[in-house]
């Protein structure tokens, strides 16, 4: 049922049997037809381009094609009501009332699966999160959680196979530094030593709700050694952060399929099977690196290293497997990783990175094209930072948990819909502002609120007819009409399964919210029109006029609360 996707096909029929009957003529392959909306100031229903594509290859102004064109398409789309031509040569098309009537009926049969199209068959990897296991997840976490979530919902809807997957960090310096934190907490409450002050310490208060747990347990009944407890602290530490991550992920909403432990791939050696593997593919070397740009060349010491041939596939320089004291890199474990994924048999693989980590994506991408044989795609989207306002100024909560605003923090504040919702609100690679008043207010200009209040009014409108939404509903004269209103909430429900297609092929789920607000904002127009005038209401005392409204309302009550599921947005029945 996209719209768009349908009358580009049967555009280029008519194109090709036009070609045959030697009225036009254009290559065997005509490449950017396109059957797109045309900008907002315009009120035709669909624009085609076909026009300028086809004029050199028949030596005529757009102009003229466009019409030329106008007539056959007047003559095989009866459901067009209005052809216009517009320069430098768009071909404009309205549809007309009787289209419009049909369109609503079809709805009704595809009801909740409306939007979806048809299984690709491809089995998706998403990464997402992964934040090192050492305190709670903060709201820069909170933006790529709910990025990575909703994606997958999106793919999901579309009928992809879709594994949500977590890649642990417990191993390296941080682990160490986290683990030794505990320790002293534990010191701190048991012999009363004070907490020092280091840099690489993990300050926040957390920490010692993890001490004061570990305590209560018993399991550790002298704590004299760091270096003998260690194994055990790490594991009961670690243990206690991850379950804290999931909690806050489930709060959000968020259930990830798989936790990967970078542990477990060290203990495999999977990191050394893997170079192993690039080596033996002539994808590794020993060499020396020049200095990074920006660095000055003076204060740069170059030594040989095992370095990864990350520029044979588009990156700018080559990258060190290997650091002084022998031990793997990061990106070396990242490559095990990522082999590991391959391994898997997904044929997509998408990673959630945050803000810092754009610098990542280019020997992500070397390392998957290399493992793959370029058979396996990695896609990388970056989720900018968040900044936090309160009535437009720059808002900082109390932070108890640390040196950062935690997701447990904003949940609290405003609630998992609007934080979800919001979340969403920009792209994901431009910087996000979040302000707790608007998000709170119950108006229009709070979309979340403006577009479950839409879902709410209608469930109220069966209500009053004792009826709910699900309801199957009896037109029986099939000639009904529509007014305008009507057919401008049928115009933007028509749009949806191409704002699913481009949310999917672009992995843009932002389009999502404003596409709902959008209709949401039709919706309550023509309520309000209702409240004035008789003749709009909803509840109208002729059920040939009543009926065909409630159909409406069914399917855009099902777009709603389709897009919210999409979104993980809830969609209560009042308000």
């Amino acid at each position: 049922m996209n719209l768009l996707s349908e009358y580009q096909i049967l555009i280029l029929n008519l194109l090709i049997d036009l070609k045959k009957k030697k009225i036009i003529d254009f290559p065997d392959k005509l490449k950017g037809l396109k059957v797109e909306l045309p900008p907002k100031d315009q009120t035709a229903d669909i624009s085609c381009n076909v026009a300028m594509l086809l004029s050199k290859h028949n030596n005529k102004k757009p102009m003229e094609i466009a019409l030329l064109l106008k007539g056959y398409f007047l003559e095989k789309f009866k459901e067009f009501e209005k052809v216009e031509v517009a320069k430098p040569g768009f071909i404009n098309i309205n549809y007309s009332v009787i289209f419009w009537r049909d369109y609503l009926l079809k709805l009704v049969e595809f009801k909740e699966k409306y939007g979806s199209s048809k299984k690709s068959n491809l089995n998706y990897n998403i990464e997402f999160v992964s934040a090192n296991p050492t305190g709670p997840l903060h709201v820069g976490h909170c933006r790529g959680a709910i990025l990575g979530d909703t994606i997958s919902n999106l793919l999901i809807f579309n009928g992809n196979s879709v594994t949500k997957e977590y890649y642990v960090n417990d191993y390296g310096n941080q682990i160490k530094n986290f683990v030794k934190s505990v320790y002293l907490r534990i010191l701190e409450i048991v012999d009363k030593k004070k907490f020092p002050d280091e840099p690489d310490l993990y300050p926040g208060d957390y920490i010692i709700d993890i001490a004061k747990k570990i305590i209560n347990q018993n399991k550790i009944v002298n704590f004299s050694s760091f270096d003998d407890l260690y194994e055990e602290l790490q594991k009961e530490s670690l243990k206690i952060s991850i379950d804290i991550i999931k909690k806050n992920l489930k709060d959000l909403g968020v259930k990830h399929d798989k936790f990967i432990y970078e542990s477990d791939l060290i203990k495999e050696k999977l990191v050394t099977k893997v170079v192993e593997k690039l080596k033996k593919d002539n994808y590794i070397y020993e060499g020396k690196l020049k200095a990074p740009k920006g660095e000055p060349t003076k204060d740069w010491k170059s030594r040989s290293q095992t370095l990864f041939k990350s520029t044979n596939f588009g990156d700018d320089t080559d990258r060190a497997l290997q650091k002084n004291d022998g031990t793997w890199t990061y990106f070396a474990g990242d490559i095990a990783y990522h082999h590991h994924k391959i391994n898997r048999k997904f044929d997509i693989l998408i990673n959630i990175l945050g803000a810092d980590h754009s610098g990542y994506i280019k020997r992500l991408e070397a390392s998957v094209k290399a493992l793959s044989n370029d058979n396996v795609k990695l896609i990388c989207k970056v989720s900018q930072l968040v900044k936090l306002f309160k009535n437009g100024v720059p808002f900082k909560m109390s932070k108890r948990k640390g040196d950062y605003i935690t997701v447990e923090d904003l949940i609290n504040e405003v609630g998992v819909d609007s934080v979800r919702f919001m979340m969403l609100s920009r792209s994901n690679d431009v910087e996000l502002d979040f302000d707790f008043i608007k998000v709170t207010e119950k108006s229009k200009d709070n979309p979340v609120f403006y577009v479950q209040y839409a879902y709410a009014r209608i469930n109220s409108i069966f209500r009053m007819l004792n009826l709910n939404v699900e309801n199957k509903i009896t037109v029986d004269n099939k000639n009904f009409s529509l007014n305008n209103y009507e057919i401008q909430i049928l115009k933007k429900i028509s749009e949806w399964p191409r704002c699913v297609e481009t949310s999917i092929t672009k992995l843009e789920p932002h389009r999502i919210p404003f596409y709902l607000y959008d209709l949401a904002v039709l919706f309550h127009s023509y309520w309000n029109l209702g409240k004035d005038k008789g003749e709009y209401r909803f509840t109208h005392s002729d059920s040939s006029i009543k009926n065909p409204r409630l159909l409406l309302l069914q399917s855009l009550a099902n777009v709603i609360k389709n897009g919210m599921l999409i979104l993980g947005v809830s969609t209560p029945k009042s308000m």
